[in-house]
């Protein structure tokens, strides 16, 4: 409860607008209702490279570098497991790199559950996931080694990233690897729309994550969170018009948004 000590009314409304709004979409999702979720690019982009993998006979290589476990993890499992179901049905090798020991368990779990979803549960090898180090350039330094031991046909970088992003898409494009980035950290898109064939930006991961794996709290969450950016729109258009009427009439006492927003919880001892 020490995230909330400092919330005002306002936002403690917004938190209950969000979290009823995921609750709702999550029920109608699960009574069978079928959202439309755009087909981005990168889904195109992540299927081409496992396809070249096949025609090459040549490894595919999937790292979460950095990420923790949380949202933007099981972000990365959507896709990954996408791609890990592909592979199994090519009978390709999987190569994943890990960063984190916790982040590795819930990641192999979801590869091991791909490959029993192409029928080919027998094929899963746990020894496809390499943990390399907690260090993070410790980490890359594995990273490349395996990239250049390796020489896998593809490889996808989805997740958080920081200072290595640029060493590892280097490493690849060494190798001549099919490169495909998703980075939530904005610092770091610049470096892979420079050495990657194709980079998702931001929320475009939930996005094709959703989309491929058409898992309920994913999808519920990505529409759950489309409609609260409407809301903020409307409040955002709502306080334009309220500020641009108390410029033109300055006599009129108009209350702004921003102001309920921020009013703190003594307005209820008045």
């Amino acid at each position: 409860m020490n995230g909330f000590e400092h919330a005002t009314p306002g936002i403690v409304v917004l938190l209950l607008v969000a979290v009823a709004l995921f609750l709702w979409e999550l029920r109608r999702v699960r009574a069978g209702y079928s959202h439309f979720i755009r087909r981005i690019p990168g889904v195109d982009a992540v299927e081409a490279a496992v396809g070249r993998c096949a025609e090459q006979g040549r490894p595919v290589m999937f790292t979460t570098a950095l990420t923790d476990v949380g949202p933007v993890l099981y972000a990365c499992i959507g896709i990954l497991r996408a791609v890990a179901k592909k592979v199994a049905q090519y009978k390709l090798k999987l190569i994943v790199p890990q960063y984190s020991p916790e982040a590795m368990a819930v990641v192999e779990d979801g590869v091991r559950a791909a490959y029993q979803d192409a029928g080919r549960g027998s094929s899963f090898d746990p020894q496809s996931l390499v943990f390399l180090s907690g260090e993070q350039f410790a980490f890359a330094s594995g990273y490349m080694g395996l990239m250049h031991r390796e020489k896998p046909g593809a490889a996808f970088m989805f997740g958080v990233f920081a200072a290595e992003s640029l060493v590892l898409a280097e490493a690849g494009q060494q190798v001549g690897a099919r490169q495909v980035a998703a980075s939530v950290s904005p610092e770091q898109v610049a470096f892979f729309v420079c050495t990657c064939d194709y980079t998702l930006i931001g929320e475009e991961l939930f996005g094709a994550s959703a989309y491929v794996s058409r898992e309920p709290v994913q999808v519920a969450t990505l529409a759950a969170q489309d409609r609260f950016k409407l809301l903020i729109c409307g409040v955002i258009v709502v306080g334009v018009v309220c500020a641009t009427i108390a410029s033109l009439h300055p006599e009129l006492s108009i209350v702004m948004p921003h102001e309920l927003l921020l009013s703190g919880w003594e307005v209820f001892g008045k």
